[in-house]
């Protein structure tokens, strides 16, 4: 028997690993639920959702090259109005966001540096990084007129 996309099945959990669980289809086909389809909230141990000879219910999400892709988290009826939904829940940090930080009145913004400034500040920081060393170099060494071996 052949699986359908889109088709929701009964499996077992045959094996589970960190990326996902592996589980055994009608007709003695295995696929694979992905970490990130085992659940709706972060999964970060399949062992702490999934045991392996556990019956589930999983979605057929692709078939390729005989590797079979599922969901566990697709294969769970909701409710139209659920407000949990990807697509009722409001966007954070959509575009109104961005609109708004692009509104800011323009004083509130330090001006750019001049490439001269740049450079000026790079060559102070360096000569102070490079004295700062030498006088590390130095202690270490024993000062000026230290023995050298």
């Amino acid at each position: 028997m052949s699986v359908e996309i889109g088709s929701k099945v009964q499996g077992k959990v045959t094996g589970i690993t960190n990326f996902g669980a592996f589980i055994e289809l009608p007709g003695n086909t295995t696929g694979l639920v992905h970490i990130s389809e085992v659940a709706d909230s972060y999964v970060k141990d399949v062992n702490d959702h999934l045991k392996v000879g556990e019956q589930v219910e999983v979605k057929v999400l692709s078939e390729k090259d005989g590797k079979i892709a599922l969901s566990i988290k697709k294969a769970i009826d909701k409710p139209e109005g659920d407000s949990d939904s990807p697509a009722r829940r409001p966007r954070q940090g959509g575009r109104d966001d961005r609109n708004t930080r692009n509104n800011r009145s323009k004083g509130n913004f330090k001006p750019k540096e001049s490439f001269e400034d740049k450079i000026a500040n790079f060559l102070k920081t360096s000569e102070e990084n490079l004295s700062t060393l030498k006088r590390s170099k130095e202690s270490k060494q024993g000062g000026r007129g230290g023995r050298r071996g």
